[in-house]
C-alpha cells in the first residue's frame, strides 16, 4: 500500500515537472529556462551589417535600434524628440551652437562608461571619414563631411565627463530630429574595429551571436539605464524570406510577431483567434527610379515617359489590397510641406509613345528594371511589382529584362550607379521633409542615398534654405517649390505610400509600431 502511494506521488511530481515545461515560454531552442521570455521576430531578410551608421537597409536596424541608444530618441509612435542619452540640451539663439548635458551612470554592454569622450569619438569617426559611400547617412543628413563646403557640424566637444557641446557651420533645422536617428547611435568606442558583426551599445538588449541568413540573437541588458527595462530576457530576429512561410510559422507558434504581411492575409489574421494584427503609421514611399546620369535616362522626356506608362491604381489593386494609395511626390502626405497641388502623371500609353518619340526612341529601347529579392514595408512583392511593370513598358516599346541580386549586393550596386531602372523605397527616418527631398534627390547626396543620381542646382538651393531656416511656415512653402521642380525632372516614377501590416501571437504585449519602421522593443512583453 505504501510502495503504491509513493509511486502515485512519483507520478504526480513528474507529471507537474512535465507540465510546467509545456508552459513556459518558447526560446526557440536556445534556453530551458521555465521564466524565461524570448520573443522570435520573424522577417523577410537578413540584416547586412550592424554598424549603424554604415547600412542603410531596414533590417539592418530593426536590430541595430534594439542593441544602441542614441543622444536624443522619438516617441513610441511619433517623430517628437525626448531624452535619452542625453537628459536635457541648450540650444544659442543663433541656432549654431547646441549643448548636452548627459545622463550619468550609463554603461557600454562591455562595461566601458558612457561620457561626452565617447560622443565625441563616434562623431569624428564619422565626420572625418570623407566616405559617403560606407557613412551615406552622416554624409546626407550633414552635407557631407569635415572640410566639406556644405557641411554643416564645425566641432564636437567634451565639456567636461558629462557635457558635451556641438558648433554648427550654419542652423540646421532638423539638428535634433537628426541626431535622433538610428545611423547616429552611440557605439563604445573601444569596439569600433568589430562594429559591423559584433555591436556594443548602451541599448536594451545586447548582441549574443548571428548566423548569417538565419537569425540574430540578443540578451537582456540588465544594467540598462530605464529602471525595471527591458521586460524580455532575449529576443531573435529570424530571417523567412517567404511571406506566407512566415505567417505559417506564426501560426503554429514558431515565432511571435512578424513584418511583410501580404495585404490579402489581413482578413484571415484578423479572423483568427489566435493572432492579432498592428498596422504601422505611414511614413513611406515606395518608387522605381532611373539613374539620370545612365542612357536613355538622362533625357527628361524618357523619364517623363515611363511615369506615363505605370498604372498606380492596378498595382495597388494587385498587391496592397487597398492598403496603400498612389503616390505623386517623394514624400508622404503627412510630413509637414507636402505639395497636394502638384498634378499626377495619368496613366496614359499614347502620351508615353509620344514622348518617346520626342525623345529619339519612336521604337522604344532595350534596359534593365531591377526587382528587390526581399519584400519590404513600402512593396510587398519587389518581383511582382517589376513584372507588371515591365509589361506596361513593353506596350510602348521598352523591353526591361528584370533583374535582382542578394539584398545587400543589391544595395551596394544601385548605390553605385549601375542600375539603369531599379526599385526602392524609403521609410522616412526623423519625420521631416529634408530627410525624403534632401535625402534622397540632392546633389549633395550622390553616391550616398540618391541612388537616382539627379542633380538640379536649383533644387539644392532651395533644400539648403530650408535646411537653414527655423521659420516652419517658410520651409514648408520651400519644400513645396521644390516637389514642382523634382515633378517636371521626374527622376522618379513615386509608386505608393502604404500603411504596412504586422503580425503577432495574442500572447504578444505592449508592441507598437514605429513609423520610421525601426521598433525598439523594451516594453513588449509576453502573457
Amino acid at each position: 500500500m505504501k510502495k503504491s502511494l509513493l509511486w502515485a506521488l512519483a507520478a504526480i511530481m513528474v507529471l507537474s515537472v512535465a507540465l510546467a515545461g509545456c508552459n513556459s515560454n518558447s526560446d526557440g531552442g536556445d534556453g530551458d529556462k521555465s521564466k524565461e521570455q524570448t520573443l522570435i521576430f520573424g522577417r523577410g531578410g537578413d540584416s547586412v551589417g550592424l554598424d549603424p551608421a554604415t547600412v542603410t537597409d531596414g533590417e539592418s536596424f530593426k536590430v541595430i535600434k534594439n542593441v544602441y541608444d542614441t543622444l536624443v530618441e522619438y516617441g513610441e509612435q511619433d517623430t517628437d524628440v525626448n531624452p535619452a542619452l542625453a537628459e536635457e540640451w541648450d540650444i544659442a539663439e543663433d541656432g549654431l551652437t547646441y549643448t548636452f548635458t548627459l545622463r550619468e551612470g550609463v554603461k557600454f554592454h562591455n562595461g566601458e562608461d558612457f561620457n561626452a569622450e565617447a560622443v565625441v569619438k563616434n562623431f569624428e569617426r564619422w565626420m572625418t571619414s570623407g566616405d559617403s559611400g560606407k557613412f551615406a547617412y552622416y554624409a546626407s543628413m550633414f552635407g557631407g563631411f569635415k572640410g566639406d563646403e556644405g557641411h554643416v557640424i564645425k566641432s564636437v566637444e567634451a565639456k567636461d565627463d558629462y557635457t558635451v557641446e556641438f558648433k554648427l557651420n550654419r542652423p540646421q533645422a532638423p539638428f535634433l530630429k537628426n541626431l535622433a536617428m538610428t545611423p547616429f547611435s552611440i557605439a563604445a568606442p573601444g569596439e569600433f574595429d568589430k562594429i559591423e558583426t559584433e555591436p556594443v551599445g548602451t541599448g536594451p538588449f545586447k548582441f549574443v551571436d548571428w548566423k548569417r541568413n538565419d537569425r540574430i540573437t540578443l540578451e537582456k541588458n540588465g544594467e540598462y539605464w530605464k529602471e525595471g527595462l527591458p521586460k524580455l530576457d532575449k529576443v531573435i530576429f529570424r530571417a523567412i524570406p517567404d511571406n506566407s512561410n512566415r505567417l505559417n510559422a506564426l501560426k503554429t507558434g514558431e515565432i511571435h510577431l512578424m513584418d511583410g504581411v501580404n495585404p490579402s492575409d489581413v482578413a484571415e489574421i484578423e479572423d483568427n483567434a489566435d493572432l492579432q494584427t498592428f498596422f504601422r503609421p505611414s511614413m513611406n514611399v515606395g518608387y522605381l527610379g532611373f539613374n539620370t546620369q545612365m542612357e536613355p535616362f538622362n533625357d527628361k522626356k524618357v523619364r517623363q515617359a515611363l511615369n506615363h506608362a505605370v498604372d498606380k491604381e492596378a498595382l495597388i489593386k494587385a498587391f496592397y489590397e487597398g492598403q496603400a494609395e498612389p503616390a505623386k511626390n517623394p514624400m508622404p502626405p503627412v510630413i509637414d510641406g507636402y505639395n497636394d497641388e502638384v498634378d499626377p502623371y495619368p496613366f496614359d500609353l499614347e502620351k508615353a509613345k509620344q514622348l518617346l518619340a520626342e525623345a529619339g526612341y519612336p521604337d522604344g529601347f532595350k534596359t534593365e528594371l531591377w526587382a528587390m529579392p526581399v519584400p519590404r514595408p513600402y512593396m510587398p512583392d519587389g518581383k511582382k511589382a517589376a513584372e507588371a511593370i515591365a509589361a506596361n513598358f513593353a506596350k510602348i516599346g521598352v523591353d526591361a529584362e528584370i533583374v535582382s541580386y542578394e539584398w545587400g549586393t543589391y544595395l551596394e550596386k544601385a548605390q553605385k550607379g549601375e542600375a539603369p531602372m531599379f526599385l526602392l523605397g524609403w521609410t522616412g527616418d526623423n519625420g521631416d521633409a529634408d530627410n525624403f527631398l534632401y535625402t534622397l534627390l540632392d546633389k549633395d547626396t550622390i553616391d550616398s542615398n540618391n541612388y537616382s543620381r539627379y542633380a538640379n542646382d536649383k533644387v539644392h538651393d532651395i533644400l539648403i534654405e530650408a535646411q537653414s531656416t527655423p521659420d516652419k511656415e517658410k520651409r514648408a512653402e520651400l519644400y513645396k517649390q521644390a516637389q514642382v521642380l523634382i515633378h517636371e525632372d521626374a527622376p522618379w516614377v513615386p509608386l505608393v505610400h502604404s500603411e504596412p501590416a504586422l503580425a503577432g501571437l495574442k500572447t504578444v504585449e505592449g508592441f507598437q509600431p514605429h513609423p520610421t519602421g525601426s521598433d525598439k522593443l523594451t516594453n513588449v512583453s509576453l502573457k
